[in-house]
């Protein structure tokens, strides 16, 4: 039997055409039964990657939290060099110097009393 008939076989408004096409469109992933338009655009979104799933999606930030921590642990290794922080310790550094940083806890006005 040639594609041709077949695709005439399919069109007949026999039981058994109505069968065999219902088969055919259950095997190749395509609707079983006939539908209306709302339905068919619902399937059509199930059909589709998931908006999460998607590449762009998923890369559309950059990523900071990952970056912050390994530039963290590089400056630990001494492999990265943030000035900003090496300022903000040395300023920390030298309000301890001059009795400026926080006391220690447990060390203060209110524990005093």
């Amino acid at each position: 039997m040639s594609a041709y008939k077949y695709n005439d076989l399919i069109k007949l408004t026999t039981q058994y055409a109505h069968r065999m096409n219902y088969l055919s469109n259950r095997i190749f992933g395509e609707v079983a039964r006939a539908t209306n338009s709302k339905s068919m655009k619902v399937v059509k979104m199930y059909s589709e990657e998931p908006t999460e799933k998607r590449d762009y999606v998923i890369n559309w930030y950059p990523r900071h939290v990952e970056t912050h921590i390994l530039m963290k642990n590089l400056r630990l290794y001494g492999l990265f060099r943030d000035e900003h922080e090496d300022f903000k310790e040395e300023m920390k550094r030298m309000r301890k110097l001059r009795g400026k940083a926080p006391p220690k806890k447990g060390e203060g006005k209110r524990s005093k009393k």
